[in-house]
């Protein structure tokens, strides 16, 4: 089954040490998701859920990228498919040529 979320606010987390960087989705006041970044080429484990959060994995490479989207596009929304099903970060539906959106700050 699949969950649609809006994301209102994302929190970067770069951990010394052994922990990969992370970001955290944050929907109505709630940690609802966490983007964790593995070097690149490391295998990728799949995506799941744990302490009733979703979390899915990327390389290093996507970091900038998905930092990028949220920091720019105003209507943020995560799509659940589970496990085994295609994940995302995604922006509403919007017309061509809009231009791009800025959050306020």
């Amino acid at each position: 089954m699949s969950t649609i979320t809006r994301i209102d606010q994302f929190d970067v987390i770069y951990s010394a040490n052994k922990f990969s960087p992370r970001i955290g989705l944050i929907s109505a006041g709630k940690f609802v998701a966490t983007l964790v970044f593995y070097p690149n080429g490391q295998s990728l484990p799949s995506d799941t859920v744990k302490n009733n959060q979703f979390m899915l994995f990327y390389h290093l490479d996507d970091f900038q990228n998905v930092r990028e989207l949220l920091e720019t596009e105003k209507n943020i929304y995560l799509l659940w498919n589970g496990p085994t099903g295609e994940n995302t970060i995604q922006t509403a539906q919007e017309p061509v040529g809009a231009g791009i959106e800025v959050k306020a700050a």
